[in-house]
């Protein structure tokens, strides 16, 4: 049996065994973003062919998002319990199975549940790439790391949305659940060939289950409250005791973290106000992306009158820029202050908004991918500089919890983020059963806003 330990394997590939297994988890983000993502342009499809509107439709983002955000602060008992290899192998194995059931759902209802799958998996696998940079490379390293890493993992969202669109066009729908399982399925066979065994674990301890159920049911009963306002004010009386019962799962929450000894959300990290200041960061972060990626595809196919492929076309310029940014704004983090870097990431992004809010019926192609062009590289800018800006001041054993939180940080901004927006749309103009530019520009107007207010903690970041 193949030696699995750093030492094994550095003998076995040399210094290049850390890049392979750094491409080993790129190819997991990969397949949990291309998953995010690729759905996007088949929303209208799905709309149409079940029946349904926005407001149901958005769950088959919204759900997979949720899942990751609830999921993945699990991935640190994960991590301690099992490894990063058995770990990542085992989530990528059951992604590829879900996602195949979901391709074959017969009711939007089943297809949520399927996608609700998925995220759960993801939520394993996300926090495993940042979390394996900053145990595996020096601390003058990992900016360029974490560069590369994101260059790979943006190859997903701008190649999803062309792929999906090709696919809704030229296939059908369904073939959007079935696109990640060959990249899940490559990222098993090199997960079990190049990440390595633990040397050692910490003592065993227990997971904390009451923690992941309160905070999954605060998640869950939130985006419920939040989708229930829709039918604001004639059913007044549910959403207010289900915001209610969302106030007192979030306290409870909190109440047992701080008391539990092994926490799903390790609060004392927080204290650390750089840590602080970029968690909140990167719920902006996760905003931004998210909602911007639900947004872009169903306006230009909504109320433009975009195919598909057109959708799909438009998000790759913008995809590729990102992915040529991100190395250099590692190599940045490295040299620089984060608060900087962060800070013209924020600008660049609410400039991206405000150009789209500002979007007229007949605005032309080449203006709108210029404008997600813009925004891109904003994000560019604010995901390595967040990463290295939190990481950097913990100490190894911290690394774990640190990566989870920041990740679970920037899927609850998109979580939320997505669900404001599809609640602004369905409250906004609508002709025909569909959402006209005004309520498309009223929610692009509220993601500039959000976007613009997060400068506040990142502005109090020294880093």
């Amino acid at each position: 049996m193949a030696d699995q330990s750093v030492e094994g394997l550095r003998a076995r590939y040399g210094d290049r065994w850390r890049w392979l297994a750094v491409l080993t988890v790129v190819l997991g983000t990969m397949a949990t973003v291309l998953s995010a993502t690729v759905v996007n342009v088949a929303l209208h499809d799905i709309m149409v062919e079940f029946g349904i509107r926005q407001g149901q439709v958005h769950w088959l983002a919204t759900g997979f998002i949720a899942a990751m955000t609830t999921t993945m602060l699990a991935s640190a008992w994960l991590l301690d319990r099992f490894g990063v290899r058995k770990t990542l192998s085992a989530a990528m194995a059951m992604f590829t199975l879900i996602s195949l059931a979901g391709g074959f759902a017969p009711t939007p209802e089943l297809l949520i549940a399927a996608r609700i799958g998925q995220g759960a998996m993801a939520g394993l696998m996300q926090p495993m790439g940042m979390y394996l940079v900053f145990r595996i490379f020096p601390a003058d390293q990992r900016g360029r790391a974490m560069g590369i890493y994101g260059m790979g993992v943006i190859l997903a969202p701008a190649l999803g949305p062309v792929l999906g669109g090709f696919l809704v066009d030229q296939f059908h729908w369904r073939w959007v659940m079935f696109a990640p399982a060959p990249v899940t399925l490559l990222g098993v066979w090199m997960a079990l060939r190049f990440l390595p065994s633990p040397r050692s674990r910490p003592a065993p301890y227990m997971f904390d289950l009451s923690g992941m159920v309160l905070l999954g049911a605060a998640v869950a009963v939130t985006l419920e409250t939040l989708n229930r306002l829709q039918d604001w004010p004639g059913d007044s009386v549910r959403i207010a005791w289900q915001g209610a019962l969302a106030a007192s799962l979030i306290t409870g929450f909190i109440v047992h973290e701080r008391r539990t000894a092994h926490p799903l959300i390790r609060l004392a990290l927080l204290r650390e106000s750089v840590f602080l200041y970029a968690t909140l960061g990167a719920m902006a972060l996760g905003l931004a992306l998210f909602g911007s990626t639900y947004l872009i595809p169903l306006f230009v196919q909504t109320s433009l009158g975009f195919s598909a492929t057109e959708a799909g076309v438009l998000m790759l310029p913008a995809g590729i820029v990102l992915g040529m940014v991100f190395p250099v704004a590692g190599r940045l983090a490295d040299k620089r202050s984060a608060r900087g870097l962060v800070l013209f990431g924020i600008a660049m992004f609410a400039c991206s908004a405000v150009l789209f809010a500002a979007t007229g019926a007949l605005v032309g192609f080449v203006w709108l991918a210029l404008w997600a062009v813009v925004g891109r590289i904003g994000i560019g800018f604010m995901l390595p500089a967040l990463s290295t800006g939190a990481l950097n001041p913990l100490a190894p054993e911290q690394l774990g919890a640190g990566s989870s939180t920041i990740n679970f940080a920037r899927q609850l901004g998109g979580a939320l983020g997505v669900n404001i927006v599809a609640l602004t749309i369905e409250f906004g103009e609508h002709e025909g059963g569909l959402p006209t530019v005004s309520a498309f520009a009223s929610a692009w107007w509220l993601v500039a806003v959000c976007v613009a207010l997060a400068a506040v903690p990142i502005w109090k970041m020294r880093a």
